[in-house]
């Protein structure tokens, strides 16, 4: 049609055609145009906004949130997200945002057409990979795109003008947790470390919960063996208090031995410091035994010796408490670790980091590595993890966490990167820093000849043989090692558990807990059975 409007004839029209041919097939081989979205600041929301804008995009409609994390990232085949920081946006204003420049898990022009639900969300203090959406954060109403596609003539627009709801359940625990918290029960102690001061320039403090057992104010003679216990990844002092309680009442019903429990906090802007000695998170660990220990024995009536001092953690607490153990075993007299990080990086959840040209993505064969499952089903790939990670906030995730706490310190401060974002090679040079300092079963060969005595018998690992993040292989190639030292090591493998219910006895989440108590009073007062002890202060002190 085009050619006959100009009334071109002859080899002029057939010159005209090939060129109109030509440039169609260029047209097509183009990359599509990229998406834009329009977000708002609200006037409602008083002052200018910073943060790292992220707008979620999925199909469908009618949620009334419209989310992705790490930890959900089974979803990510039909959720989108893309990023932006942005710089003091005043009320009022309006910023355009590239949707394919920093995408997951591709540019918003690569998404079919069809009907969608968008929503944006402002993270402000640039935690969301560690909490998600924080009732601090800045939320839009999710817009409904009907009929949407890439490249549609007006942009969606989002306005800022709403803090997230704090997760209802989440805040009746702490709320309970914290009317259940009188100076009796649980204190809490923060304590500003020189060491950790010094390293930041800045003041920084150990927090804890302290939980007593019932009648530690009544009978104000004689010592209680001590738990030191740490969360793992996603955790803070809130989420410690509520347990920290839990364990207290378990203690009240004589379910547990009566020990103090110390509910550490290892939550920090970069993830989790795991109470280790760090050249990019600082000196946790000696901060921790030669300053914040010997604090609280000075105040509570604790056993001030190895016996009395015992440790438990799960997941990233569980590698916290088990690294604790084997680099200051002179201060611990035992670990019970359940589901840690990987200690023997020959199986960094079922990647060898020591193979010959390893890459975290993919197998030799080609495969992507998995990195999370549940009962059985593979929902995501250590690739995808790590480079939704990497949207969301190159800061505070798991993986990153990682960086900050095992690798060396980069030319320009930031912790070096164990492994190259895009395509998933590992750096060798890196990854011997991390044996050096870090791999625990490493470590534990190298210096098992000054250290033996202070370790045979002390190290307690229970993992699932499900566990949801692949932390069975680690924990046998670990005990691997330690058998062939005589360490007297107890690894427990519990069936068919998940990184999620590894504590359930029955009906009971927490029951594991009681066999663990059992075996540090056993350990700390070898030979006394803690409930006739109990049943004769209650007698004493005229309780039925």
């Amino acid at each position: 049609m085009f050619l006959r409007r100009l009334g071109a004839t002859g080899s002029c029209a057939l010159f005209l055609a090939l060129c109109s041919s030509a440039c169609f097939v260029s047209a097509q081989a183009a990359p599509p145009a990229h998406v834009f979205f329009r977000v708002q600041a609200a006037q409602s929301v008083g002052a200018p906004l910073s943060g790292r804008l992220l707008i979620f995009l999925k199909a469908g409609s009618g949620d009334k949130e419209v989310s992705m994390s790490e930890f959900s990232a089974a979803g990510a085949a039909e959720a989108f997200v893309c990023a932006r920081e942005i710089h003091d946006l005043a009320p009022g204003a309006s910023i355009e945002v590239d949707a394919d420049e920093t995408a997951y898990p591709k540019p918003f022009s690569q998404i079919s057409a069809g009907t969608y639900e968008a929503q944006a969300v402002l993270d402000v203090y640039h935690n969301y990979n560690y909490k998600e959406r924080t009732p601090e954060d800045w939320i839009s109403p999710v817009v409904p795109i009907a009929n949407w596609h890439p490249g549609a003539p007006s942009e969606p627009e989002l306005v800022l003008d709403h803090h997230p709801e704090p997760d209802p359940q989440r805040g009746a625990a702490l709320a309970k947790a914290k009317e259940s918290a009188t100076p009796d029960v649980a204190q809490l102690q923060e304590f500003e470390s020189p060491l950790l001061t010094k390293f930041w320039g800045t003041p920084r403090k150990i927090r804890a919960w302290v939980i007593l057992p019932s009648g530690y104010a009544e009978h104000a003679s004689g010592t209680y063996p001590t738990a030191y216990w740490t969360h793992g990844f996603g955790g803070n002092l809130d989420g410690a208090l509520i347990s920290g309680v839990r364990i207290h009442d378990r203690m009240k019903d004589g379910k547990m031995p009566p020990m103090i429990w110390v509910m550490l906090d290892e939550s920090c802007p970069e993830g989790t410091h795991e109470f280790a000695d760090s050249v990019n998170d600082g000196p946790w660990g000696a901060a921790l035994t030669t300053e914040f220990i010997p604090y609280l024995e000075s105040k509570y009536r604790m056993d001030a010796k190895p016996s009395g001092r015992l440790l438990n953690g799960h997941s990233s607490g569980g590698w916290a408490t088990l690294q604790l153990q084997i680099n200051y075993p002179k201060v611990f007299g035992g670990t019970w670790s359940t589901s840690p990080d990987p200690s023997d990086f020959h199986d960094f959840s079922s990647i060898d980091l020591y193979a010959p040209h390893a890459n975290v993505y993919r197998k030799p064969d080609g495969a992507p590595y998995p990195i999370f499952r549940d009962k059985g089903k593979v929902l995501a790939t250590f690739e995808e993890f790590a480079r939704l990670e990497e949207v969301l906030g190159p800061y505070g995730g798991q993986v990153a966490s990682f960086d900050w706490v095992f690798s060396p310190r980069g030319p320009g401060g930031a912790p070096e990167p164990m492994f190259d974002r895009v395509t998933g090679d590992v750096y060798p040079a890196v990854v011997a820093y991390w044996r050096d300092h870090y791999d625990l079963a490493h470590i534990v060969e190298t210096h098992w000849a000054e250290r033996s005595a202070d370790l045979k018998g002390r190290i307690h690992l229970i993992v699932g043989t499900a566990d949801t993040f692949y932390l069975d292989g680690a924990a046998h190639k670990m005990e691997a090692v330690l058998s062939r030292l005589g360490a007297d090591a107890h690894f427990t493998y519990l069936p068919d558990r998940t990184h999620f219910d590894l504590y359930v006895v029955g009906k009971d989440r927490m029951g594991f807990f009681d066999e663990i108590g059992q075996q540090m009073w056993d350990v700390a007062r070898p030979g006394q059975n803690w409930k006739h002890a109990v049943a004769k202060s209650a007698s004493a002190s005229g309780v039925n």
